[in-house]
């Protein structure tokens, strides 16, 4: 994929700000500290558009990126990280799904996970929760290069079992490995003019 031009949109902290629904997009999840903003800035070949930090729980808004004026990435919040407060949570939740579930524009969402975590519930539930509003999902397996083969393999396994899928694409910002297949996997979804529907 061929990145021309990056430009950030903006920044939303509650849902009824998000800006009209107009390009496609593809939206990025996953759990704090998960690697999410390295594999948004190694897809757009950029250091520093997502912002990454050694300290979980950072993105507290959803952040709109457009990528050579023809789609948005949207970089969601992170979740399940227990040293946030409460109700910093409870609004985190209220914007992703309020997001997820009424963007008629959005054409896939990226659960991104740690290659050297097991398998929790939050992940199965997020998966659970897409699946049931027909929300199509792609798996990418990050800081694979953090792992030996043989533990790779192991970690990918046991994700496509937990989470009954078996797209799941093993991935390392350091190597680019898997940069491809997943740049393959987002430009199918955006060449699919359909879209989920609006929830009651």
């Amino acid at each position: 994929m061929k990145i021309t031009t990056v430009r950030f949109v903006k920044s939303v902290f509650k849902p009824e700000n998000l800006p009209r629904p107009s390009l496609p997009e593809i939206a990025f999840s996953g759990r704090s500290n998960v690697g999410k903003s390295s594999l948004i800035n190694t897809l757009l070949n950029r250091k520093g558009i997502a912002k990454t930090s050694a300290t979980p729980g950072r993105t507290q808004s959803i952040n709109l990126i457009e990528v050579n004026a023809s789609f948005n990435f949207v970089d969601l919040p992170g979740y399940g990280y227990a040293r946030v407060p409460a109700p910093v949570r409870k609004n985190w939740q209220h914007l992703i799904e309020g997001y997820l579930a009424n963007r008629l524009n959005l054409r896939l969402v990226i659960l991104i996970i740690d290659a050297r975590r097991e398998p929790r519930e939050d992940e199965a539930l997020f998966s659970d929760w897409l699946k049931l509003h027909e929300i199509p999902l792609l798996v990418v397996l990050t800081k694979i290069d953090k792992l030996k083969k043989n533990m790779r393999l192991k970690s990918l396994h046991a994700w496509q079992k937990y989470l009954n899928t078996s797209d799941i694409i093993p991935f390392s910002a350091i190597s680019g490995e898997g940069k491809q297949h997943v740049w393959h996997i987002i430009l199918q979804h955006l060449q699919d003019n359909s879209s989920h529907k609006l929830l009651d």
